[in-house]
């Protein structure tokens, strides 16, 4: 590994709770930086921008998934989840950016993907040669079909990509041909998480990285890894799509047994100091969400009302209030999410063009002023909105396996601008991008934004000074104050206010000292769709 340049910023928290008020910002791969000039984002292309994420003021980064992959699902098929892709890099670019992120202050924490792997890795490949019955299709769910030929799935679960969860594969001598369970593509086979020998890899993937110095996790799919015995038929649904919890008549996610696979990954982290792991838990029941937060599972879980609550005061009010529900009576804080490379960016959600941008200038402090965790979207302080792409343009799985009804996710992932007038906006040397750039994004570059004391970079810069600097935002819990119809207003312990505005008129300005505000309340009144965070007299 290389020498660990030396450090020009330290951490901001130190200790085994360090992340329990951090802003981690996520990192997605192909579409932050592209360092070598082919297109797509890269480790290089992070190293290269690591100073923009100094001077913003995040705490840490979690890196999408960077490992050998054919791309089916664009790095979440893992054929070798203990190296680094060629087209990011390589492990010693790996353990520079490393080095030099820990040097300016940054902790790196980067994907885990435990429920399957591509149909690539060397496990499956032995599977499909080997006979049913054997060790090496023992390690994913391999079954006999239904019916009198064995020709129909072994059981209804769908494909939370579109179609079946299954694909069948040839048969082996005179065996009947079995299917194989893909909760997600075809390309992704299920791991099956009762054998012993899957546990070990997975330890050994944790070790891997946890040995080269990251410090954390982020876990894909933490509420899979454990399926009902026996895999019986599911509740039909007509929506079964990625990303939706549909309650316990949903057979494929949420089973008791995942809970045994979280306290192992726990064990694995606390052998290490000042490590920590975050959860992708689509559950939307506090109670069952609370039980991946217990002492001994995950330290953090993505909590997504946030994400989902539309832009009105009594569904955002109703998504904190769920989300502090259910960390009370767990170790661990709250995480706050508004957008990711799985769904549609806010300033998109929140409406078009300038109402959407306003918006989402008042949801940043929103999310910022709450107690503990924040998570930030590349892009996100740009104000990037969603790109409706041409149809030859998409190359989400979603938009095959649903026979070209469903868009997909590549909206939301368009690579991201940095400087100039014209694609590819200084993200890559050439111009041509994995996802193409929409022309008129000159204004949105972090170049032009940076200069701009106005600008959402400049709003998201002042508001994480002030959350990391600022004795007015610290304290767990919030109390909620009497507000104006169709606004809220909290307290936080250490004297902060923050009241945002999702009416359609004006409101007084609370009495206090204004801290900042996402748009002008010199006048003594906040504007509609305007947050404020104000010092308590």
């Amino acid at each position: 590994m290389p020498p660990v340049p030396s450090p020009t910023r330290a951490f901001r928290t130190t200790g085994p709770d360090w992340w329990r008020d951090a802003v981690f910002y996520q990192v997605y791969i192909r579409s932050f930086a592209d360092g070598n000039g082919d297109g797509v984002g890269d480790l290089a292309g992070i190293r290269a921008r690591l100073p923009h994420l100094v001077d913003l003021g995040v705490d840490a980064l979690w890196i999408t998934p960077f490992y050998p992959s054919p791309m089916a699902d664009h790095g979440y098929d893992v054929a070798d989840p203990r190296d680094v892709e060629p087209v990011f890099g390589d492990l010693a670019e790996f353990d520079a950016l490393l080095a030099e992120a820990h040097a300016a202050g940054l902790r790196v924490t980067v994907d885990l993907v435990p429920n399957h792997t591509s149909h690539a890795h060397e496990w499956f490949t032995a599977a499909l040669a080997a006979a049913p019955g054997s060790p090496e299709r023992a390690r994913y769910l391999f079954r006999d079909g239904r019916g009198p030929d064995g020709s129909e799935p072994p059981n209804n679960w769908p494909s939370v990509f579109g179609g079946p969860a299954w694909s069948r594969v040839p048969a082996s001598g005179s065996q009947p041909a079995q299917w194989y369970l893909h909760l997600f593509a075809p390309e992704q086979p299920d791991l099956d998480f009762t054998n012993p020998e899957v546990l070990a890899d997975l330890e050994e993937t944790m070790r891997f990285w946890l040995d080269r110095g990251v410090d954390g996790f982020r876990i894909d799919v933490a509420h899979g890894m454990a399926k009902p015995e026996g895999l019986p038929d599911m509740q039909p649904m007509e929506d079964t799509g990625l990303l939706d919890d549909h309650g316990p008549g949903d057979k494929r996610f949420d089973q008791d047994g995942v809970h045994e696979v979280h306290r192992h990954i726990r064990r694995v982290i606390d052998a290490y100091a000042d490590r920590m792991a975050v959860g992708e838990v689509w559950v939307s029941d506090d109670d069952r969400l609370a039980q991946y937060l217990a002492p001994d599972e995950l330290q953090l879980a993505f909590n997504f009302k946030l994400l989902t609550a539309e832009w009105d005061a009594t569904a955002l009010r109703t998504a904190i209030e769920h989300s502090l529900a259910t960390v009370e009576g767990t170790p661990a804080p709250a995480c706050w999410v508004l957008s990711n490379h799985d769904r549609p960016r806010h300033v998109t959600r929140y409406g078009d063009g300038d109402e959407g941008t306003r918006r989402a200038r008042a949801a940043a402090l929103l999310q910022l002023g709450l107690p503990g965790v924040a998570y930030l979207y590349n892009g996100d302080e740009l104000g990037m909105p969603d790109v409706d792409l041409p149809d030859e343009a998409l190359q989400d799985p979603i938009w095959e396996r649903s026979g070209h009804t469903e868009r997909g996710r590549d909206a939301c992932r368009i690579p991201v601008p940095w400087s100039g007038t014209e694609p590819s906006y200084g993200f890559s040397s050439q111009r041509d991008t994995w996802l193409p750039m929409p022309e008129g994004w000159g204004g949105l570059t972090a170049q032009a934004q940076a200069a701009d004391a106005g600008s959402m970079l400049s709003l998201y810069r002042r508001a994480l000074a002030l959350r990391a600097g600022s004795p007015a935002l610290r304290g767990d819990g919030l109390e909620w104050l009497p507000a104006p119809a169709g606004c809220l207003a909290f307290r936080r312990p250490g004297g902060l206010v923050c009241l945002v505005n999702l009416s359609p008129d004006a409101v007084p300005l609370p009495e206090g000292e204004v801290l900042l505000a996402s748009s002008d309340v010199t006048g003594g009144t906040v504007g509609p769709d305007t947050a404020v965070w104000l010092r308590a007299g």
